[in-house]
């Protein structure tokens, strides 16, 4: 009697139990999935975008790509699978078994046993055509597009790379990031080339209330300015093995060039792109640093050299083959009478006292750089327009998305 419950109770447990199901798909990004090793027919899930479609007699080969890698996953479909709506550009959802490749131009494959797609593309109306190497001044005019082609997602990798690795460097050596205002009433360099942001509707006088918040109550008539790069601004003396010329030097070699220059070099006129380009060549293609610069060209919180008539502040800037100015730098004025005199004469003194409070309790003698992050990339990448390092470049008539 006692077996008979026991079986019974264990005959109800069973009949009680789920009915085991299939394991799902593990879903997996196509750099995982190039990355597998040891595949043994592991069913998985991939989402991409199609880069090249080929279909022969009996089997269908697709590329996908979901912009993990460069590298795209090949898929192996029966030719039963092959419709209209696998074009280039498509996005799909593939599901099947990761297995060897026998090819050996990659390790693994994906061999479809369900292909979806998400959204399709009519490729004769797609911009990105098929096995085209378009130029980047024609993708330059899709820039929520271009970065599906192989060139701009490189650029957009190293880019990210070398954000990383300058963070990581500074962090490393003690560093703290902070974010500079991005609107500001101040224009520090001093040169005016500052957007100005006038409020002018009701829809907007909630959403800046905060970052308008020391103007006057008529928000309309409160002008702040944007800056138009975005740098890094770090405190950090510049320590360098490269040549160096002062601006003097530099003017001096411009005036005896046998180049027709579209600006002409005069001392007191600031170095133009032509003229940098033209000293980094005569001084032998190197990074070269030009030092000294006019007082009149500089910001005023740069140091004074004190050095009589031609007046020079203790300013930098290398120049890099190809490029130009790559880095801006200078010693910054310590002397809180020395900055106080000559924000007195700009006329600058009630703007800037926050500025002068920084010389006032407890200054130090201390310098700083900014560094041309996409004129960075341009130099290692060899990029001719810095217009293409960018995202989403903003430029004069042009400010898509």
């Amino acid at each position: 009697m006692l077996r008979a419950r026991r079986l019974f109770r264990a005959l109800r447990s069973c009949s009680s139990a789920p009915c085991p199901r299939p394991r799902p798909s593990a879903r997996l990004s196509v750099r995982d999935a190039l990355g597998s090793l040891g595949t043994s027919g592991e069913r998985v899930k991939v989402q991409g975008w199609i880069r090249s479609v080929r279909s022969q007699k009996e089997v269908l080969f697709l590329h996908v790509n979901d912009g993990s890698s460069l590298e795209s996953l090949q898929v192996v479909a029966d030719s039963s699978c092959d419709s209209r709506e696998l074009a280039f550009g498509s996005s799909v959802e593939v599901q099947g078994q990761l297995v060897k490749s026998p090819s050996k131009r990659q390790n693994v494959e994906l061999k479809a046993e369900e292909i979806k797609v998400i959204g399709s593309c009519d490729s004769q109306e797609f911009p990105i055509k098929y096995k085209e190497r378009h130029p980047l001044e024609y993708l330059r005019q899709y820039p929520h597009l271009r970065c599906r082609t192989n060139i701009l997602g490189s650029i957009l990798r190293v880019r990210s790379e070398a954000t990383a690795a300058i963070h990581s460097f500074f962090k490393d050596s003690g560093f703290v990031h902070i974010h500079t205002p991005i609107i500001t009433s101040n224009d520090c360099e001093g040169a005016g080339e500052l957007f100005q942001v006038e409020v002018m509707e009701e829809l907007f006088k909630a959403t800046t209330m905060m970052v308008l918040s020391n103007c006057p109550e008529d928000v309309e008539l409160c002008h702040k300015f944007i800056a138009p790069g975005h740098k890094d601004r770090l405190e950090h003396m510049l320590k360098n093995n490269f040549l160096i010329i002062s601006y003097t030097e530099a003017i001096e070699i411009l005036k005896k060039a046998s180049q027709n220059f579209t600006f002409t070099p005069e001392w007191g006129a600031d170095l133009q792109t032509e003229h940098e380009k033209y000293l980094v060549k005569h001084c032998g293609n190197i990074p070269v640093f030009v030092i000294n610069y006019p007082l009149a060209l500089k910001p005023f919180y740069m140091r004074d050299n004190e050095d009589g008539p031609q007046h020079t502040v203790a300013a930098v800037d290398l120049l890099v083959p190809g490029i130009g100015e790559l880095f801006g730098g200078s010693l910054r004025e310590e002397r809180h009478h020395v900055l106080e005199q000559r924000l007195a004469r700009s006329g600058l003194t009630e703007a800037y006292q926050w500025y002068l409070d920084l010389r006032r309790f407890g200054s130090v003698p201390h310098g700083g750089f900014g560094m041309g992050f996409e004129r960075y990339l341009q130099c290692i990448l060899g990029i001719d327009n810095i217009k293409d390092v960018v995202p989403f470049p903003r430029f004069t008539h042009s400010c898509l998305l």
